[in-house]
Protein backbone atom coordinates (compact mmCIF):
# COMPACT_ATOMS: atom_id res chain seq x y z
CA UNK A 1 0.00 0.00 0.00
CA UNK A 2 1.40 3.34 -0.77
CA UNK A 3 -0.04 6.60 1.25
CA UNK A 4 1.52 10.22 0.81
CA UNK A 5 4.77 8.98 -0.85
CA UNK A 6 5.08 5.76 1.56
CA UNK A 7 5.32 2.28 1.12
CA UNK A 8 3.51 0.65 4.10
CA UNK A 9 3.39 -3.17 4.20
CA UNK A 10 0.37 -4.29 5.60
CA UNK A 11 -0.55 -7.52 8.14
CA UNK A 12 -3.53 -8.91 7.80
CA UNK A 13 -4.02 -11.39 11.68
CA UNK A 14 -6.90 -12.41 13.25
CA UNK A 15 -6.35 -9.34 16.15
CA UNK A 16 -9.17 -7.17 17.48
CA UNK A 17 -7.36 -3.79 16.76
CA UNK A 18 -5.11 -2.21 14.62
CA UNK A 19 -0.80 -1.45 15.43
CA UNK A 20 1.15 0.90 13.59
CA UNK A 21 4.45 0.56 13.66
CA UNK A 22 7.68 2.40 12.43
CA UNK A 23 11.00 0.69 12.55
CA UNK A 24 14.59 0.70 12.23
CA UNK A 25 16.66 1.03 10.30
CA UNK A 26 15.70 3.70 7.55
CA UNK A 27 11.85 3.53 9.40
CA UNK A 28 10.18 1.28 7.21
CA UNK A 29 6.05 1.40 8.34
CA UNK A 30 4.13 -1.85 9.12
CA UNK A 31 0.78 -1.87 10.01
CA UNK A 32 -0.81 -5.43 11.64
CA UNK A 33 -4.69 -4.67 10.76
CA UNK A 34 -7.60 -7.38 11.54
CA UNK A 35 -8.74 -9.50 8.62
CA UNK A 36 -12.18 -7.86 8.84
CA UNK A 37 -11.19 -4.27 8.27
CA UNK A 38 -10.98 -2.49 4.51
CA UNK A 39 -7.97 -1.82 3.01
CA UNK A 40 -9.86 2.12 3.26
CA UNK A 41 -10.14 1.59 6.43
CA UNK A 42 -6.01 1.30 6.98
CA UNK A 43 -5.21 4.03 4.65
CA UNK A 44 -7.36 6.50 6.78
CA UNK A 45 -5.75 5.34 9.94
CA UNK A 46 -2.17 5.64 8.38
CA UNK A 47 -3.51 9.19 7.34
CA UNK A 48 -4.21 9.72 10.80
CA UNK A 49 -0.82 8.86 11.91
CA UNK A 50 1.11 10.90 8.88
CA UNK A 51 2.93 13.51 10.89
CA UNK A 52 3.80 10.96 13.78
CA UNK A 53 5.57 8.31 11.29
CA UNK A 54 7.38 11.36 9.60
CA UNK A 55 8.92 12.10 13.06
CA UNK A 56 9.99 8.86 13.80
CA UNK A 57 11.23 8.67 10.17
CA UNK A 58 13.10 11.50 10.79
CA UNK A 59 14.65 10.30 14.18
CA UNK A 60 16.22 6.92 12.49
CA UNK A 61 17.45 9.27 9.69
CA UNK A 62 19.28 11.36 12.34
CA UNK A 63 20.01 8.01 14.09
CA UNK A 64 23.48 6.73 14.32
CA UNK A 65 24.77 3.68 12.44
CA UNK A 66 27.58 1.02 12.08
CA UNK A 67 28.85 0.41 8.90
CA UNK A 68 29.27 -2.72 7.50
CA UNK A 69 30.87 -5.65 9.15
CA UNK A 70 33.84 -7.14 7.92
CA UNK A 71 34.62 -9.01 10.65
CA UNK A 72 38.45 -8.31 10.71
CA UNK A 73 40.68 -7.27 13.26
CA UNK A 74 40.58 -3.42 14.90
CA UNK A 75 36.89 -3.28 14.04
CA UNK A 76 34.45 -2.26 16.62
CA UNK A 77 32.04 -4.32 17.74
CA UNK A 78 29.27 -3.39 20.90
CA UNK A 79 29.02 -5.77 23.90
CA UNK A 80 26.06 -4.80 26.70
CA UNK A 81 26.79 -0.89 25.56
CA UNK A 82 30.56 -0.98 25.58
CA UNK A 83 32.45 -0.35 22.62
CA UNK A 84 35.01 -3.13 22.17
CA UNK A 85 37.86 -3.50 19.53
CA UNK A 86 38.04 -6.39 18.05
CA UNK A 87 41.66 -8.67 17.36
CA UNK A 88 41.22 -11.90 15.11
CA UNK A 89 43.91 -14.91 16.14
CA UNK A 90 43.87 -17.99 13.64
CA UNK A 91 43.85 -21.28 15.71
CA UNK A 92 43.81 -24.74 14.97
CA UNK A 93 41.31 -25.44 17.78
CA UNK A 94 37.53 -24.58 17.99
CA UNK A 95 36.45 -21.67 17.12
CA UNK A 96 35.25 -18.77 20.37
CA UNK A 97 35.38 -15.85 21.34
CA UNK A 98 36.79 -14.22 24.92
CA UNK A 99 35.83 -10.72 26.35
CA UNK A 100 39.10 -9.15 27.35
CA UNK A 101 38.73 -6.67 29.73
CA UNK A 102 36.24 -3.89 28.88
CA UNK A 103 37.96 -2.80 25.69
CA UNK A 104 39.06 -5.56 23.44
CA UNK A 105 36.70 -8.95 22.17
CA UNK A 106 39.16 -11.56 20.66
CA UNK A 107 37.60 -13.91 17.72
CA UNK A 108 39.34 -17.73 17.83
CA UNK A 109 38.86 -18.81 14.09
CA UNK A 110 40.50 -21.22 11.91
CA UNK A 111 43.03 -20.02 9.26
CA UNK A 112 40.88 -19.03 6.21
CA UNK A 113 37.80 -18.58 7.59
CA UNK A 114 35.09 -16.34 5.89
CA UNK A 115 33.51 -13.05 7.30
CA UNK A 116 30.32 -14.72 7.13
CA UNK A 117 32.11 -18.06 9.57
CA UNK A 118 33.70 -15.23 11.86
CA UNK A 119 30.44 -13.51 11.84
CA UNK A 120 28.47 -16.97 13.10
CA UNK A 121 31.02 -18.01 15.42
CA UNK A 122 30.68 -14.05 16.93
CA UNK A 123 26.85 -14.36 16.93
CA UNK A 124 26.53 -17.60 19.14
CA UNK A 125 28.93 -15.59 21.73
CA UNK A 126 26.51 -13.15 21.43
CA UNK A 127 23.30 -15.22 22.21
CA UNK A 128 25.22 -17.02 24.94
CA UNK A 129 26.24 -13.73 26.95
CA UNK A 130 22.67 -12.69 26.13
CA UNK A 131 20.80 -15.60 27.76
CA UNK A 132 23.81 -15.70 30.92
CA UNK A 133 22.84 -12.08 31.50
CA UNK A 134 18.47 -12.11 31.06
CA UNK A 135 18.08 -15.76 33.37
CA UNK A 136 18.36 -13.93 36.63
CA UNK A 137 16.31 -11.19 35.12
CA UNK A 138 13.50 -13.52 34.45
CA UNK A 139 13.74 -15.46 37.50
CA UNK A 140 13.65 -12.36 39.87
CA UNK A 141 10.89 -10.11 37.48
CA UNK A 142 8.53 -13.51 37.34
CA UNK A 143 8.32 -13.29 40.83
CA UNK A 144 8.34 -10.26 41.16
CA UNK A 145 5.26 -10.06 38.66
CA UNK A 146 3.98 -13.58 39.49
CA UNK A 147 4.06 -14.71 36.36
CA UNK A 148 5.43 -17.66 34.62
CA UNK A 149 5.98 -17.63 30.85
CA UNK A 150 6.00 -21.64 29.35
CA UNK A 151 9.64 -20.88 27.78
CA UNK A 152 11.66 -17.39 27.10
CA UNK A 153 14.85 -17.44 24.05
CA UNK A 154 16.90 -16.57 22.13
CA UNK A 155 16.71 -15.18 18.28
CA UNK A 156 17.42 -12.83 15.45
CA UNK A 157 13.87 -10.78 14.96
CA UNK A 158 14.12 -8.10 12.26
CA UNK A 159 11.49 -5.49 13.83
CA UNK A 160 11.76 -6.01 17.52
CA UNK A 161 13.29 -5.90 20.56
CA UNK A 162 11.49 -8.61 22.06
CA UNK A 163 8.43 -9.96 21.77
CA UNK A 164 5.42 -12.03 24.15
CA UNK A 165 2.42 -14.13 22.76
CA UNK A 166 0.37 -14.31 25.39
CA UNK A 167 -1.67 -17.35 23.97
CA UNK A 168 0.75 -19.37 24.04
CA UNK A 169 3.59 -17.62 26.88
CA UNK A 170 6.41 -17.23 25.04
CA UNK A 171 8.87 -14.82 25.34
CA UNK A 172 11.47 -13.96 22.66
CA UNK A 173 14.64 -11.74 23.21
CA UNK A 174 16.37 -10.47 19.68
CA UNK A 175 19.66 -11.75 19.82
CA UNK A 176 20.86 -7.60 18.81
CA UNK A 177 20.02 -7.14 22.67
CA UNK A 178 23.66 -8.51 23.60
CA UNK A 179 24.71 -5.33 22.27
CA UNK A 180 22.63 -2.93 24.26
CA UNK A 181 23.31 -1.75 27.62
CA UNK A 182 22.02 -4.46 30.05
CA UNK A 183 19.39 -1.77 31.76
CA UNK A 184 17.72 -1.85 28.23
CA UNK A 185 17.66 -5.79 28.14
CA UNK A 186 15.56 -5.75 31.75
CA UNK A 187 13.27 -3.19 30.29
CA UNK A 188 12.64 -5.74 27.13
CA UNK A 189 12.26 -8.31 29.64
CA UNK A 190 9.33 -6.33 32.00
CA UNK A 191 7.86 -5.18 28.90
CA UNK A 192 7.18 -8.80 27.63
CA UNK A 193 6.17 -10.57 31.05
CA UNK A 194 4.34 -7.83 31.96
CA UNK A 195 2.35 -8.51 28.32
CA UNK A 196 1.19 -11.97 30.55
CA UNK A 197 -0.81 -9.67 32.65
CA UNK A 198 -1.80 -7.42 29.85
CA UNK A 199 -1.91 -7.86 26.54
CA UNK A 200 -2.43 -4.47 25.43
CA UNK A 201 -0.20 -1.50 25.46
CA UNK A 202 -3.59 0.58 27.06
CA UNK A 203 -3.61 2.70 29.70
CA UNK A 204 -3.07 -0.40 32.37
CA UNK A 205 0.19 -1.37 30.90
CA UNK A 206 1.18 1.61 30.63
CA UNK A 207 0.22 2.08 34.42
CA UNK A 208 2.00 -1.52 35.39
CA UNK A 209 5.26 -0.49 33.47
CA UNK A 210 5.42 2.82 35.68
CA UNK A 211 5.27 1.09 39.23
CA UNK A 212 7.24 -1.94 38.24
CA UNK A 213 10.12 0.07 35.93
CA UNK A 214 9.51 3.93 37.03
CA UNK A 215 12.21 4.90 34.36
CA UNK A 216 11.44 2.58 31.77
CA UNK A 217 10.52 5.53 29.54
CA UNK A 218 14.32 7.01 29.45
CA UNK A 219 15.75 3.53 29.02
CA UNK A 220 13.49 2.95 25.98
CA UNK A 221 14.61 6.42 24.76
CA UNK A 222 18.12 5.34 25.27
CA UNK A 223 17.50 2.04 23.31
CA UNK A 224 16.32 3.69 20.48
CA UNK A 225 19.50 5.61 20.13
CA UNK A 226 21.71 3.32 20.44
CA UNK A 227 23.93 2.61 17.48
CA UNK A 228 22.09 0.60 14.26
CA UNK A 229 23.39 -2.26 12.83
CA UNK A 230 23.98 -1.75 9.09
CA UNK A 231 22.01 -4.01 7.69
CA UNK A 232 18.25 -3.15 6.04
CA UNK A 233 15.90 -4.96 7.83
CA UNK A 234 12.93 -6.56 5.99
CA UNK A 235 9.30 -7.75 6.70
Amino acid sequence: MNVAGLTIKVVRKDIKNLHLGVYPPAGWVRVAAPLVISDEVVRLAVIDKLAWIRLQRSKFEQQARQSEREMAAGESHYVFGRRCRLRVHEVEGAPRVAARGVASLDLFVRAGASPAQRAAVLDRWYREQLKAVAAPMFRAWQDRLGVQPSAWGVKRMKTKWGSCTPASRRVWLNSELAKKPVECIEYIVVHDLLHLVEPTHGERFVALMNRHLPRWAATQKRLNAAPLGHEEWTF
